[in-house]
């Protein structure tokens, strides 16, 4: 059984950024990478994915991550599991704090702004990954596609219905019974 290949990683060391310049990056896998990934994410194909910003200095010694994603996705179809083609953008920050405190179990507020302790190194690739994998549709649809209703059941047995599993279907059938006055 051979072992399944690591997905990329594109890291640059916190201290060339931190109290210092911007650095601007790119992060546009090749296609072996890409397959990889897409075999990650358990996608069918990912013909296009960038993911390009910068790590920027936020003060003395907190680093900020600005990056777009753009990414052209090839999922199964929710219901058929036809492939289904996606173009996706979208846009990501984190904070990273040279004195970040995590917050105790009392805490458990989410903060208003995306914050971790800074690491000594960031992987661009790793914050793509996770941006394009948050980014995917969860239930994609191929034009066309429907969900109608299956019923199976074991030969000689008649299969249970959606509208047999509505209790109060009866019930209410019953009400409007009562109500009308026999003649």
């Amino acid at each position: 059984m051979s072992a399944s290949p690591t997905l990329p990683s594109q890291s640059y060391r916190s201290a060339l950024v931190s109290g210092r310049k911007t650095l601007r990056f790119t992060f546009a896998p090749d296609a072996a990478a890409r397959a990889v990934i897409a075999q990650a994410l358990g996608l069918i194909e990912l013909p296009e994915f960038i993911f390009k910003g910068e790590l920027a200095p936020l003060g003395r010694a907190d680093v900020v991550l600005r990056a777009e994603l753009t990414a052209l996705v090839v999922q199964p179809c929710s219901i058929s599991l036809a492939p289904v083609r996606s173009k996706l953008s979208d846009k990501t920050e984190v904070r990273y704090q040279f004195d970040y405190d995590e917050p105790s179990a009392d805490e458990l507020e989410i903060p208003a702004d995306d914050c971790e302790p800074l690491p000594e190194s960031i992987d661009v690739a790793a914050i793509g990954i996770e941006a394009l994998t948050l980014a995917l549709p969860l239930y994609p649809r191929a034009r066309g596609a429907d969900f109608t209703e299956a019923a199976f059941a074991a030969p000689g047995v008649e299969p249970l219905r959606s509208e047999d599993l509505k209790p109060f279907a009866g019930l209410a059938a019953l009400a409007d019974k009562l109500k009308k006055p026999e003649v």
